[in-house]
């Protein structure tokens, strides 16, 4: 920049949007100090002054280019009297034919002075923003985009961990209560619960009266929370009905009757089941969190994180996700949190068992999807610290439902259920759905393929953008597409088949390669069965795909399979095949 001040507001709404500063390296500073002034600001922001030609702006951006510090540059500039905005765009310019290989943003600040640079830099195709703040939001979008990308690359595996006894029993539950006539699970049942998904709760006693609630915490021993239970009131500390730290018999037993007295005053339609005894947790260092989950009607099953306790609402820090979670994915929600820095660690607490918060979101994403009769679930609060989690309250709501699980998702899990065994020639292989992590194995398919079976499936050269492709293929919307590898026992990818259907799911577009050395041992037609059954599973009437001419092999897989051919009508060279499902 060549104002101090463009720098500042830079720098500001850098740290608002969640970046920071590069740190220049001594290289950097020394290459900076023999080419600016020496009034430059000596750090980043790289301040070289009011008067800055466009030679100078070269010389800053060539001195910097080398460093491995930074991640994009924004390149800035006020109108000076003294220097010639254009020509600084034009250096700029001229540095980033350069050095292409990292993002850069321009902001020329000012009116009808910075209408020609700014259509240079256009011109140009490097983006420019009016403002500081726009130039970082784009920075920050780049970001995100780049987050959103990673997450594409986890494919959750949905109910892998819960075996099916687990969710059996949850599922008895459930239906108890509502057999019950009741849609909220006590605070004991929504523990219970948890405890069978994994997720720690703080042991919990029930009694029917405060005499009851005295003995519980004479056998319980040491300090206790006391709390009422009660269908109808669900925040029970918006009511009075939690006392904290109680010790005795005698102690619990007149809280209780307070607290009795008190709920018939301030609600008296509830009806008063009877108390909930646990020992008081000492865990002073704890960070309070919130889990929950709610089920929305546009999108689904929807997941919740964020800093818990009585103030949560106030606080107002929490975060959204979308089911299925995996480790990766729940790391991803809490850093996007403010209590993230908290559970990080500072002064004297050391940082969280950020593991077992991670495991306890995975849990109530696999429990989400494993129970669509849960309309709403909170916990709060989720302690963690150091020694890991531990739920010291709960609320789960429910309703009946024949929803099938994942047609609620809005994202699909991996269909583990559609992996199977298979003997294809002399080779026993694994059949299953193909899933993000294999990319690098689906590029390595694609080296030791000959470039003319590559030509023939991509119905061209893809040159260097292999690895790239492999990428995007494998990232696959379980609901809309499907692709099948053919899997050998040392890991590698021996071929794939693949479908994307129409909106309607009335049709698809359908796609085969055989790895060349695996080809004629009849893998392409079991690869070309699989993904047709798939397709009859779910309603399409049809199945096509755009075949070159020069194809033998596919064009005499598909005659097997009773397909009907048409010319391709403005592509001539191939032939369409289509395949009846009906």
């Amino acid at each position: 920049t060549n104002g101090g001040g463009l720098g500042v507001l830079a720098a500001d709404a850098l740290e608002q949007e969640g970046g920071r500063l590069a740190v220049l390296s001594d290289p950097s500073i020394a290459k900076l100090n023999a080419a600016m002034p020496a009034a430059w600001s000596h750090a980043n922001p790289v301040d070289i002054i009011g008067d800055a030609p466009g030679a100078r702006y070269e010389a800053a951006i060539d001195a910097i280019a080398g460093d491995p510090g930074w991640d994009a540059l924004l390149v800035m500039n006020c109108p000076t009297g003294v220097a010639d905005n254009a020509e600084a765009a034009a250096a700029v310019v001229n540095s980033r034919i350069r050095q292409p290989e990292r993002p850069w943003l321009a902001c020329w600040m000012g009116e009808a002075t910075a209408e020609a640079p700014r259509r240079l830099l256009s011109k140009s195709r490097l983006p420019n923003y009016e403002t500081p703040h726009e130039a970082i939001r784009a920075f920050a979008q780049l970001v995100e985009h780049a987050r959103n990308q990673a997450s594409l690359l986890q494919a959750p595996i949905a109910n892998v961990a819960r075996p099916p006894e687990k969710r059996e029993a949850v599922h008895e539950i459930f239906e108890f209560v509502l057999d019950d006539g009741r849609n909220t699970l006590t605070e004991l049942e929504a523990k219970e619960v948890l405890a069978i998904y994994g997720i720690p709760v703080v042991t919990t006693r029930m009694a029917a009266t405060p005499r009851e609630a005295g003995i519980l915490a004479e056998q319980i021993g040491g300090p206790v929370a006391l709390k009422i239970l009660s269908r109808q009131i669900t925040h029970k500390s918006d009511v009075g009905g939690v006392r904290l730290a109680l010790e005795g018999a005698d102690a619990v037993a007149a809280a209780a009757e307070e607290m009795h007295a008190a709920i018939l005053k301030i609600a008296p339609e509830a009806q008063l089941d009877g108390f909930t005894v646990q020992r008081m947790i000492n865990r002073p260092l704890a960070e309070e969190l919130i889990l929950g989950a709610v089920d929305d009607p546009t999108f689904g099953p929807c997941l919740l994180f964020g800093h818990g306790g009585v103030a949560t609402e106030v606080i107002a820090d929490r975060v959204m996700g979308l089911p299925p979670l995996n480790d990766n994915l729940a790391r991803d929600m809490i850093s996007r949190t403010r209590v993230a820095k908290l559970l990080a660690g500072y002064r004297n607490r050391a940082p969280a068992n950020l593991a077992a918060v991670a495991a306890a979101l995975v849990a109530l994403s696999d429990l989400i999807i494993d129970h669509p009769e849960i309309v709403e679930l909170d916990i709060n609060p989720l302690l963690a610290d150091a020694e890991g989690v531990l739920a010291l309250d709960a609320r789960i709501i429910v309703q009946p439902t024949i929803v099938n699980a994942a047609s609620r998702l809005s994202v699909r899990p991996y269909p583990s259920e559609l992996s199977r065994r298979q003997r294809v020639g002399d080779k026993d292989m694994q059949i299953r759905p193909l899933r993000p992590e294999d990319a690098i194995a689906l590029a390595d398919m694609m080296r030791a393929t000959s470039a003319d079976d590559m030509r023939l499936r991509f119905h061209g050269a893809i040159g260097g953008i292999l690895d790239d492709l492999a990428v995007r293929l494998s990232q696959i919307d379980y609901d809309r597409e499907m692709a099948f590898a053919a899997i050998l026992p040392d890991g590698s990818i021996a071929g794939v088949s693949r479908l994307v259907f129409d909106p309607e799911f009335s049709a698809g577009e359908l796609a085969i390669m055989v790895r060349s050395d695996a080809q004629s041992e009849g893998l392409g037609l079991v690869l070309l069965s699989s993904i047709l059954d798939y397709a009859r599973t779910r309603g399409a009437s049809c199945a096509w795909g755009d075949v070159a001419r020069d194809n033998t092999r596919i064009l005499g897989l598909a005659r097997e399979f009773g397909a009907t051919y048409t010319t391709v009508l403005d592509a001539p060279a191939f032939t369409r095949v289509e395949f009846s499902l009906t």
